[in-house]
């Protein structure tokens, strides 16, 4: 049974893109109505064939919706949700697709008071950006993870879950606050680590531009494909998330500080017992199916 009948999707980069065609190929009998703030990505939504309408402005496209997905930067939602709120039929859910939780569930609420508000987040993405970045398999075994307020109807929730499920997404349900923590570690703490590497290598001088990218080996350059991801959308997702990575933050600091002084001290024993439980921490991502166990992560080399 089809969870939602007209879906609106905001927001036509990435993650907006890929769920006008997920749900067009998993759902095709499901209406898909688009819209985004740039005239320019509007046009080629219309060109590529995206959604079955693509919407001049954020009230026209929700006008008969019973579900709205906002796919823009976290610190936009707010903004987003105030210009749909005249035009957002009663009945409707509003879901997002953000990396942090508390902060996008006080921002929607706050613009549609009384609005059904149940956030998510698919965990997937490419480095790409942009309406034609998009495909329709991107959520395919891949955690979408469900944060309802506190008190949200039950019913709601599991429609915003099935939702996902008919897209090829596995479904956890989390309270926003513990959603941000985990993130933290799992993907804000990674993309500020490699946002620093690559500009670091960027900041020396004495090791030319040409060399670092002549000589990138399969750590750098893997952190570089980190590295170019969506700025406006990190900068948001850094500062909406600010609490929980400046905790994650430190720890990661004393870590590293431990990692340094067994480096200074020649603690071969420490180096070794910690890249060994590195190294089973990478085989249970393989295990658990969120990567590629191919040899260089199946890159081809034809």
């Amino acid at each position: 049974m089809l969870p939602f009948a007209r879906v609106t999707v905001i927001g036509l980069g990435l993650l907006g893109s890929s769920i006008a065609h997920a749900v067009r190929a998993h759902m095709p009998t499901v209406r898909v109505t688009g819209h985004d703030a740039d005239p320019e990505v509007r046009d080629v939504a219309v060109r590529i064939g995206l959604c079955d309408d693509i919407a001049d402005t954020p009230g026209a496209s929700v006008i008969d919706a019973d579900f709205v997905v906002f796919c823009v930067p976290v610190g936009a939602m707010g903004a987003a949700a105030a210009a749909i709120a005249d035009d957002l039929p009663a009945d409707a859910i509003v879901s997002d697709v953000g990396s942090c939780k508390e902060s996008v569930a006080e921002a929607l609420t706050a613009a549609l008071p009384g609005v059904t508000v149940i956030p998510a987040h698919p965990v997937a993405g490419t480095e790409r950006s942009g309406p034609e970045a998009g495909f329709a398999t991107l959520f395919h075994n891949r955690w979408c993870i469900v944060t309802p307020p506190e008190g949200a109807p039950a019913l709601a929730v599991e429609r915003v879950s099935e939702f996902w499920r008919q897209l090829g997404a596995q479904v956890e349900t989390m309270t926003p606050n513990h959603h941000d923590r985990v993130l933290a570690v799992t993907s804000h703490l990674p993309h500020l680590i490699a946002y620093t590497i690559v500009g670091t290598a960027s900041d020396l001088e004495e090791v030319t531009a040409s060399e670092v990218i002549k000589y990138s080996a399969g750590g750098f350059r893997d952190f570089t494909r980190i590295a170019a991801s969506d700025p406006t959308m990190w900068r948001d997702v850094f500062l909406a998330n600010r609490e929980a990575v400046l905790d994650m933050l430190q720890r990661f600091s004393e870590d590293l500080t431990a990692l340094q002084r067994a480096i200074r001290w020649g603690k071969g024993d420490e180096l070794f017992d910690l890249f060994t439980k590195t190294r089973a921490i990478r085989r249970s991502v393989i295990e658990q199916g969120q990567d590629d166990s191919r040899e260089d992560f199946g890159r081809s080399h034809d």
